[in-house]
């Protein structure tokens, strides 16, 4: 940052004018400041309580819905209406009934968009691949809680988690759930924040925990090995590029493609499609289709259309009778969203930063967030059996003599002195009193005492078997390896999404064919463009043009050679004489501007026609300069069709001449002097926007107005016009040559 000299002004910060509500006065305030007061509370906000995912995989509306359906007993019961459910949830989410039942239908089985969905519904609750197939109200559909979250809420009441106030402070909601299993990586998870965002793809349950257990067991096991790709519900076929997923399981960016699936029907002549990446629905992808077909790039499809049913998913493609399925599938993968990429990036809140993170290293977070969970959990039954043992020992040592127990209980006057009585007559303190006070009379017999005092020994045993968990962090991670098997055991399923190599994949052309003839090709001063066959040419009459046009470029060349046509903006718009109909001399053919997309008031100086970009361009300008481009400098790798700084914008533009080799031109300026000069004496130049180099001498007022290609005879003494040195001011024609110069003006 640049220091501030002495006795300099300091700079002003930029401010912004506010009104003070009901003074009516208007005050300068900061623009930083306001940005700082208002904006970024907001963008905290978002990012920390809105969208983006915490260790337990749950965004804040995720998670207090399913806690509200926790509570209500929605866990192993009968299903309610979701109506209810979201009135419920709006004790706890401080957001309208529609946002909440968005979030709902989401995590239900029925939408089809999570492996292990944690909504058990009923009802139409839509679908995730379709974007028209709309879900039935709240007051329709039911809904309870699946029964893997059982894992979810299992101990959570055992201070496994912080609990905090909800928004008006009459309930408390868990910060996290103490998820049994690394759920922030078994569903599918993305949020957009203010600043950044939160892509998470959706590995298989069972692999997950095998790897997880693998990782506890050694910090440096090979994940790969135990978990080869991704796994989607809608399965797909997964290219697995080793390469890629190895940086997402390191990074927690990258990107991997998924392939949708399809069947051959042989005696129908059609293709079903029964499985979509995750990322397009099906409506968009029959969309694509039948823009391709109405374009003619795919000419082997009779017809396209949904036959999504109760079975699921179907899209049928109807094939012509010579049409190839593979060929046709391998063309549709690439020009279609059946194959498309799924972009990560595993950003996770940890303890409130949001931070990008591996696979490795989120599993890390995850096997510390359960450690904590248990050690919570085993220090809350610690401290229950210790207070419960304690209180059986001073239940016991009423076993020595009941009677006396009765007797100090009868004989005491005031009742407030009873448990100070028991205190010094059994030497009890005042909990264990109060709880043998507190003893039915019906209870005070010998068999009930000793049933109680029994548990005495197991009370013990089990404290010092909770002890040693706490102070061992083998076994605390030995619980959780057993949780993990227990849960692969009882909710893994078989992976749906298959896998495929790279090497695998059959790449085919889909650039379709050009057809190559010769044509006749046509530029105008009003910006029109023709293309006609030598056929055409000659049925037909004179060339049809708007009043006042003329005809300034003609050139044989063929349907393949690509067209350049530079415009009074410095630019130039790229284009294939195959992209222009063929037409006839009658008709006023294409117009350049609107053919090409150009701007308002943008019109096209000239036209270049090449097939291999092989030669140079000559851009004069009315300063007397004259850049040597080569044309391969407009020839680009990619099909862009606008190329800016076509040439340069630091002075006028007179003339753009194209040259397939280096020869003699003429230079003529507004004061009627004239210059030979050959082309190779100008240096070639790399940059498109080079100004070039000076070549005419210019008298004060005067420009070159034009640059053509020398024909030889024309100059009775051409030495006249040529000079050793340059820039020079070029001669005044005389005799014949300033007959023809005046015919030219």
């Amino acid at each position: 940052m640049a220091r501030r000299k002495k006795g300099e002004a300091k700079p002003k910060t930029p401010q912004i004018k506010g009104v003070i509500k009901g003074a009516g006065d208007v005050i300068d305030q900061e623009i930083v400041s306001t940005i700082r007061e208002n904006y970024m509370p907001y963008a905290m906000s978002v990012i920390l309580s809105r969208a983006i995912p915490e260790i337990d995989g749950f965004k804040p509306s995720h998670r207090k819905l399913l806690y509200t359906m926790y509570k209500m007993g929605l866990l192993g019961s009968a299903r309610t209406k979701s109506a209810n459910i979201v009135g419920q949830t709006m004790k706890l989410n401080p957001h309208g009934d529609s946002a909440i039942y968005d979030t709902m239908v989401r995590l239900s089985r029925g939408y089809e968009a999570l492996l292990h969905p944690y909504v058990d519904s009923k009802g139409n609750f839509g679908k995730f691949y379709s974007r028209d197939m709309a879900w039935a109200a709240s007051r329709y559909t039911e809904a309870k809680l699946d029964a893997i979250c059982n894992e979810l809420f299992r101990d959570i009441d055992k201070d496994t988690v912080d609990f905090v106030d909800n928004y008006d402070n009459t309930l408390k909601e868990p910060t996290l759930l103490p998820a049994t299993f690394p759920s922030v990586l078994v569903n599918a998870n993305t949020g957009i924040a203010v600043g950044m965002a939160s892509s998470i793809c959706s590995f298989n349950l069972r692999e997950l925990c095998e790897t997880t257990i693998a990782l506890i067991k050694d910090k440096d096991h090979d994940i790969m090995s135990t978990l080869p790709a991704p796994d989607f519900i809608g399965g797909g076929q997964i290219i697995c590029d080793v390469k890629a997923l190895s940086q997402i399981y390191e990074t927690g960016r990258g990107s991997f493609k998924v392939r949708a699936t399809y069947t051959y029907d042989k005696s129908a002549n059609c293709i079903d499609i029964h499985s979509i990446p995750p990322t397009t629905t099906s409506e968009a992808i029959i969309e694509k289709i039948i823009e391709l077909a109405k374009t003619g790039k795919i000419r082997e499809i009779s017809d396209v259309r949904d036959e999504t049913g109760i079975d699921g998913l179907k899209i049928t493609i109807d094939l012509k009778r010579s049409a190839d399925p593979e060929t046709l599938m391998q063309k549709l993968y690439k020009m279609t969203p059946l194959e498309d990429s799924f972009s990560c990036n595993f950003n996770v809140l940890i303890a409130g930063v949001p931070r990008v993170l591996g696979v490795r290293a989120l599993l890390d977070e995850w096997t510390a967030f359960r450690i904590e969970c248990i050690r919570r959990r085993t220090a809350f039954d610690l401290n229950k059996k210790q207070e419960k043992l304690h209180l059986l020992e001073g239940l016991e040592k009423i076993l020595l003599d009941i009677d006396k127990a009765i007797r100090i209980v009868r004989e005491t006057e005031e009742e407030s002195l009873v448990v100070p009585n028991l205190m010094i007559g059994f030497g009890i303190d005042e909990i264990q009193a109060e709880y043998v006070a507190e003893i039915k009379l019906r209870h005070l017999n010998r068999e009930y005492i000793l049933k109680r005092t029994d548990e005495i020994s197991s009370l013990k045993e089990e404290i010092e078997k909770l002890q040693g968990i706490l102070g061992s962090k083998t076994k605390v991670k030995n619980i959780i390896v057993s949780e993990l098997k227990d849960v692969a055991k009882k909710y893994g399923k078989d992976r749906v999404s298959t896998l495929i190599d790279p090497e695998d994949i059959t790449e085919i052309d889909t650039t379709p064919e050009i057809p190559d003839y010769a044509v006749h090709l046509y530029f105008t001063k009003e910006g029109y463009f023709k293309k006609i066959t030598p056929l055409s040419l000659r049925m037909g009459g004179e060339q049809k043009l708007k009043e006042g046009d003329s005809i300034v470029l003609s050139c044989e060349s063929t349907n393949t050679a690509d067209l350049i046509f530079f415009t009074n903006r410095c630019r130039a718009y790229k284009a294939k004489a195959s992209d222009f109909f063929d037409t006839k001399a009658s008709v006023l053919g294409d117009f350049i501007p609107a053919k090409l997309g150009m701007e308002e008031n943008e019109i096209p100086v000239t036209m270049l026609v090449t097939k291999d970009y092989s030669g140079f361009v000559l851009f004069a300008f009315r300063n007397g300069k004259i850049a040597k481009v080569p044309l391969s400098a407009f020839e680009t790798k990619t099909n862009r069709k606008k190329l800016t700084g076509a040439y340069s914008d630091k002075e006028p533009l007179s003339e753009i001449l194209f040259l397939q080799e280096d020869c003699d031109i003429v230079v003529t300026s507004s004061s009627g002097r004239m210059l030979l000069v050959h082309s190779g004496s100008i240096p070639l130049k790399t940059t498109r926007t080079t100004q070039g180099v000076a070549v005419m001498k210019l008298k004060k007022g005067h420009f070159v107005f034009k640059l053509e290609k020398y024909q030889e005879g024309r100059f009775k003494n051409d030495k006249r016009y040529r000079s050793k040195t340059l820039p020079t001011l070029g001669a005044l024609p005389n005799g014949d040559d300033a007959e023809q110069l005046e015919l030219e003006l």
